[in-house]
């Protein structure tokens, strides 16, 4: 029997006894999905009460570059500007529904989960606490408050979200409120397939890959269950800093990273849930991309300028991650899902500046400056017509008749740097390269 109300996909139908999916004819029973599928699909209808269905575009740009049939799920283009929504919005009404004199809903979050709450706590008129770092960019608080207005409160706890979270379960308990979790949870996990089942329903059929961004795997575990048994491959992208998914395959079960890097702040998470971890426990290894911090920063810029699409780093995850596909996805459709735009541009400059040392066109070194008249003039002349010094500062003197000069230099083609460190090698200027050295740049730069 066909879904009520709603006119049957075309694209895929059962047949047989192995209950197969047969492209080309009417589906009768709602994709003929499992309750998981209807369930998140109820989920899709139920949230048209605050947005419509994200649009999932075809882009010419990214098409034209890898030769193939690329769409996006802009789910950067919700009310929170994240796919957060949609599981702190099912995960808020079926506890309602369930006790609702348990009014009272409690999150901690730095972000997109925290907005997420927030907008659906004045949907549903009830009071929420939401728990966030102290160090958590004032931006992300004042759109937090925006969107939440006089439903919540904010509470600043801990310099770390670890002491965050315990604060925020603590308070939790001794209030008897409702705590929404940003990922292992069975409802937030249904409300994330919903961005599986619109992607079906825009198609009209099943798309050849889906690339996922995976945090704490919400929106990864619940698309792997919408997407089961209709032969669409999916591959999974990680922060190079926050690999958690890739860390619990390797080990057979979640466990924490020794060091997150939270650049990647909508996805840099230290252990993936227990619950996503069930569902994604299967995926192979090498399904598993990972995306490097500074390479993302080229993606996010490469969006903005080319397409005018914001996104921030985990937003660009599934995107960046189509240069390792580039051989796989030939002549495909495949489908990103964009997970979230909400970007402060005061971090721009910091994009560029990964961006560009990411593409070798921009290095930093440590040179060696012979302390005579006219040692600065012979180091210019050194420089090519397309090599410019972005900074120059001496760091102190190292020796009587040298001192040490922190030096940035920005070209248009990293062979030129090739060409300039010859002409060092040739002359008396000794140099270090501290671009890559995390220690130094992190401490000098």
């Amino acid at each position: 029997m066909a879904c009520a109300g709603r006119e049957p996909p075309i694209g895929f139908c059962r047949e047989g006894q192995d209950d197969a999916l047969v492209p080309g004819r009417v589906i009768g029973d709602c994709w003929g999905m499992s309750q998981f599928f209807q369930d998140a699909r109820a989920v899709s209808d139920r949230l048209r009460a605050l947005f419509p269905a994200t649009p999932l575009l075809r882009n010419d740009h990214l098409s034209a570059k890898y030769d193939a049939d690329i769409w996006l799920k802009r789910e950067d283009l919700t009310p929170v500007r994240s796919y957060k929504i949609r599981g702190a919005f099912n995960a808020a009404q079926k506890a309602l529904a369930a006790a609702p004199e348990r009014a009272l809903f409690i999150a901690a979050s730095a972000g997109n989960h925290a907005q997420g709450v927030a907008f659906v706590c004045r949907h549903f008129g009830v009071k929420g606490v939401i728990f966030m770092p102290v160090t958590t960019p004032q931006q992300k608080i004042d759109k937090t408050r925006i969107f939440g207005g006089d439903a919540i409160e904010i509470r600043l706890i801990g310099d770390y979200f670890d002491e965050t979270l315990r604060s925020a379960q603590k308070y939790c308990a001794e209030q008897g409120g409702h705590f929404l979790a940003p990922f292992d949870d069975p409802d937030v996990i249904e409300g994330q397939a919903s961005v599986g089942v619109e992607i079906l329903d825009a198609l009209g059929a099943a798309p050849d890959m889906i690339v996922l961004p995976v945090g704490g795997g919400g929106l990864a575990s619940g698309i792997t269950r919408i997407m089961e048994g209709r032969g669409v491959d999916l591959r999974y992208v990680e922060p190079a800093g926050g690999a958690s998914l890739a860390a619990a395959l390797a080990a057979g079960a979640p466990e924490n990273l020794a060091k997150v890097d939270t650049f990647v702040d909508g996805a840099a998470v230290a252990r993936i849930g227990t619950r996503t971890f069930d569902v994604l426990r299967r995926v192979p290894a090498e399904d598993v991309l990972i995306a490097p911090e500074d390479r993302i920063c080229g993606t996010m810029l490469e969006m903005l300028n080319v397409e005018g699409i914001v996104l921030e780093p985990a937003g660009a995850l599934a995107v960046d991650a189509l240069r390792d596909l580039a051989p796989q996805i030939r002549g495909r459709r495949v489908v990103c899902v964009t997970s979230g735009g909400n970007f402060d541009f005061e971090r721009l400059p910091e994009v560029k500046e990964r961006a560009l040392r990411h593409a070798g066109v921009k290095k930093y070194l440590i040179l060696r400056m012979p302390q005579r008249p006219g040692a600065l003039r012979d180091f210019l002349e050194l420089l090519g017509p397309r090599d410019d010094i972005a900074r120059f500062e001496y760091l102190k003197k190292s020796a009587r008749n040298f001192g040490s000069v922190l030096i940035g230099i920005e070209t248009d083609d990293p062979a030129n740097f090739d060409t300039l460190f010859a002409k060092f090698e040739a002359s008396e200027f000794v140099y270090r390269d501290i671009t890559r050295d995390a220690t130094l740049a992190e401490f000098l730069i």
